[in-house]
């Protein structure tokens, strides 16, 4: 599952991850945040729904990354007044900056298992000090047949625990219809 994998779904409009829309729990959790300021990253970010959202309530400091071009040309036909050095083509392995949130939609069920502990130390290191990884975890059995790639709250427990206060991991309330009972919302804040 390569650069060329998902250049093919976005090619082939194979894309049903993507609802279209920012989704109510990431809505929900924006409209509560006061400060705009805030740096914000959305990795493995697609068509990014979320970063328009933001954008359109003011928030500016925002960084889309996508190693999947077409996802970045998507989402400035949208919204072309949005900054394009805020547009990363990069591989979220090999980034290195700071933010103060980092939105988690669909990602990380995206990567093959074997990637989870290096997510986690990832999303550890570009937090600055009380950073927040905050997001949705599908709540379905782990399989090999993904993407999506499943989980349950105890794997995520035992897997963020050793890097994150966890705040919040619980079963999202306010999913889309298609995904009712199978969401987990979550608030990790980093510990140092």
């Amino acid at each position: 599952m390569n650069n060329n994998y998902w250049a093919d779904l976005y090619i082939k409009h194979k894309t049903g991850w993507d609802i279209g829309y920012i989704s109510t729990p990431l809505r929900l959790y924006i409209d509560q945040i006061k400060n705009k300021n805030l740096k914000v990253l959305i990795p493995g970010a697609g068509n990014s729904y979320e970063a328009e959202y933001l954008w359109n309530n003011g928030f500016k400091n925002i960084y889309i990354l996508d190693f999947v071009e077409q996802a970045l040309k998507n989402f400035t036909n949208r919204v072309p007044d949005f900054p394009k050095d805020q547009l990363i083509n990069s591989d979220f392995f090999k980034l290195n900056d700071r933010f103060d949130l980092i939105l988690e939609q669909t990602f990380f069920c995206a990567l093959q298992p074997k990637f989870r502990h290096k997510y986690a130390k990832q999303m550890d290191q570009l937090l600055r000090s009380n950073g927040k990884l905050v997001g949705l975890f599908f709540n379905f059995e782990l399989t090999t047949d993904g993407p999506p790639f499943g989980g349950s709250l105890i794997e995520y427990q035992l897997l963020f625990k050793q890097v994150f206060k966890i705040k919040i991991l619980e079963p999202a309330i306010n999913s889309i219809k298609e995904r009712q009972g199978t969401e987990l919302f979550f608030i990790f804040e980093k510990k140092s």
